[in-house]
């Protein structure tokens, strides 16, 4: 079962990786604003999602790197916070505000899938 966990995690941590580089304008609009550089962080975070994806194929995480992808995840939480808040489209879709909010807590739900690997 954690080997199964530990492959749909990386898909989705691929996924998003990928997509950093694909749609980068909505990725850019929901970094907050207050934050500089953002065509950096979003290709930052896509580059730590394509390295999160890769380690997660290639073996079960240790303590520390289960620590560093939960830690990301914990980074990315203002966007998600932002995105809800602002009523943000993802990419071009628009996406009903209470869906939007459901984002939120699913960083959660990722941060426990991954301490169960």
């Amino acid at each position: 079962m954690k080997t199964i966990m530990r492959y749909i995690l990386a898909a989705v941590f691929g996924v998003a990786g990928i997509a950093h580089f694909t749609r980068t304008e909505g990725f850019t609009n929901i970094v907050p604003h207050y934050l500089p550089f953002k065509n950096f962080i979003v290709k930052a975070s896509g580059v730590a999602e394509l390295i999160i994806s890769f380690l997660l194929l290639i073996k079960r995480p240790g303590n520390f790197l289960k620590n560093v992808i939960n830690s990301f995840l914990m980074l990315v939480l203002p966007a998600n916070v932002y995105m809800a808040r602002k009523a943000l489209p993802l990419g071009n879709i628009e996406v009903p505000k209470p869906l939007l909010w459901a984002r939120v807590p699913l960083q959660f739900v990722l941060v426990k899938m991954v301490s169960k690997l």
